[in-house]
């Protein structure tokens, strides 16, 4: 008889009698929550949707929604806020777990910005160096940030929110995660799921786009090779860079800063050590602990809302607003130009780096199997990795 007492207890504590014991209250949100991880480890692993974050995502989604494996607690990140206490015991009921130590590294805005510093070692900004225009392009590109801010206000998000929302028009997903956690934490599981699902549909989204807004004519376009850029200018620009921007809007600092950092001790030519550790190491390593822990933040109360949704749609929206964006400003500098610009290269101003270069590269040669439009496309695509940067920095300064 103790026996079978000892089971019944076993099975009272496991995760199977929480979901079915209350499975009109909340168990039944449990099991969807559940199933959209194994969808989106399905889209990672089988249709190989931005693997390497969208798989931690995924499976941090699905840690988070174990009942009673309690790896993640809401309430020590409520209200926006790291309530340190909790951390200390103030609360015997809540016990710390692996991700809320872990989610600290988000919430502090530590590791999207080891990310930038990893992305700037992998970065060559001498596209962008030969043809400066093309930080127009980038800057164009952000357009779908601010319109989508604009659509997120008038369907009755906050300020903060919308802010949080439109930054999914970048196409750069540690900049949407920093953003996001701080001005709107509660939407960060949503937010992530949505930028790095449209980063993998690049190559879906964006050529329909591009193909409506140009002629032929204007696709099949060949552009003259770009000079070489010394390596005098390459090490100074990572300088500039930092200094103009972190001295125009100091909250954009922590993201360029690390960026052009990243990028200098690249181009330098002294720190191979430190590029090859902050390009392979390093950003492996923050990449698997922010891809956790910004899955571990879509619970079921928070991800099944109606917001979530409304995030979703918005996102697409964002997203081929600034490839509008970009196209339309290269249309213009075709025009101003006389006819020495290729509008596709605009399309490469989101940041997806290198994906969208290689999209506009992908478009221009269906028209001209002579057309070479890569490294073109790569000075607006690096260039819009600074323009979200700064623009994320705009809306934190503002709205944060």
């Amino acid at each position: 008889m103790s026996f079978l007492n000892t089971l019944k207890d076993i099975f009272m504590e496991s995760g199977f009698y929480s979901i079915f014991a209350d499975f009109t209250g909340g168990g039944w949100k449990v099991l969807v929550m559940l199933g959209i991880a194994c969808v989106l480890l399905y889209l990672a692993i089988v249709k190989k949707f931005e693997p390497l974050l969208l798989l931690p995502i995924a499976f941090g989604m699905l840690l988070a929604n174990l009942p009673g494996a309690a790896m993640y607690h809401e309430e020590i990140f409520a209200g926006g806020h790291v309530n340190w206490p909790m951390f200390a015991g103030s609360d015997p009921s809540i016990v710390p777990g692996l991700l809320d130590y872990l989610y600290l590294g988000v919430k502090l805005g530590i590791y999207p910005c080891l990310i930038f510093l990893g992305i700037g070692c992998m970065t060559d900004f001498g596209p962008l160096i030969a043809n400066p225009s093309s930080l127009l392009l980038g800057a164009a590109a952000q357009l779908g940030i601010f319109l989508t801010y604009i659509g997120a206000k008038l369907l009755g998000f906050t300020s903060a929110e919308s802010g949080a929302i439109g930054i999914i028009g970048g196409a750069d997903g540690p900049t949407a995660i920093l953003t996001s956690s701080i001005l709107a934490p509660h939407l960060l599981g949503a937010i992530a799921v949505a930028a790095y699902s449209y980063m993998a549909l690049v190559p879906v989204i964006q050529p329909p786009i591009m193909r409506l807004l140009t002629t032929k004519k204007e696709r099949s376009i060949r552009m003259t090779q770009l000079r070489t850029v010394s390596k005098t200018e390459k090490v100074v620009f990572p300088i500039a860079v930092t200094l103009l921007v972190s001295l125009l809007l100091p909250s954009a600092a922590p993201l360029v800063g690390m960026l052009m950092l990243g990028n200098l001790l690249k181009e330098s030519g002294v720190c191979e050590r430190l590029v090859k550790t902050a390009s392979d190491s390093l950003m492996n390593i923050v990449v698997i602990f922010l891809g956790t822990t910004v899955g571990a933040t879509a619970t079921a109360e928070r991800f099944l809302t109606f917001q979530t949704l409304g995030i979703i749609i918005l996102g697409v929206v964002a997203f081929s607003m600034g490839t509008a964006g970009g196209v339309l400003f290269g249309k213009l500098m075709c025009v101003i130009t006389k006819g020495k610009i290729n509008p596709l290269i605009g399309a490469a101003g989101v940041s997806a780096v290198p994906m969208a270069a290689r999209v506009a590269q992908k478009v221009g040669q269906e028209e001209n199997s002579n057309n070479y439009l890569l490294m073109h496309a790569m000075g607006p695509n690096v260039a819009g990795v600074i323009g979200s940067a700064i623009a994320a920095g705009l809306l934190i300064s503002m709205l944060g």
